[in-house]
């Protein structure tokens, strides 16, 4: 049984965890279908499944902000996925460079990231 086929996936998918290789920063979450995972494996760059678009995408087929694979991990249960990436750019649409730039305390969201780019230039 190959891994791909060892993966629990939920509705035909799985969340992936991407990982900055060096500082260990959480980057973003997002999910991959079998065949994002198998051209994942493959091209050594991420490849999620949209659930709002209902397709795949490449990870920066738009802002150039691509994310080179350095090592995939796989939980316990085998239901959830942590990419350790390259980052080239930033991982958030928003323009930072993690989509967990907001840290809630105090019953307040603070803002903890700085952009890293303009998304409406990329975009």
């Amino acid at each position: 049984m190959s891994l791909i086929d060892r993966l629990k996936f939920t509705d035909g998918l799985i969340p992936a965890i991407t990982q900055d290789y060096k500082t260990g920063e959480v980057l973003m979450v997002a999910y991959m279908n079998k065949e994002a995972v198998k051209k994942t494996l493959k091209t050594r760059k991420c490849n999620y499944y949209s659930r709002s678009r209902k397709k795949m995408w490449l990870k920066g087929e738009s802002s150039g902000h691509t994310q080179k694979v350095k090592a995939i991990y796989v939980d316990c249960d085998m239901d959830c996925l942590l990419i350790k990436i390259e980052q080239l750019g930033g991982a958030c649409h928003t323009g930072y460079k993690s989509c967990f730039y907001r840290e809630f305390k105090s019953g307040r969201l603070m803002l903890k990231g700085k952009k890293v780019f303009d998304p409406k230039k990329v975009y």
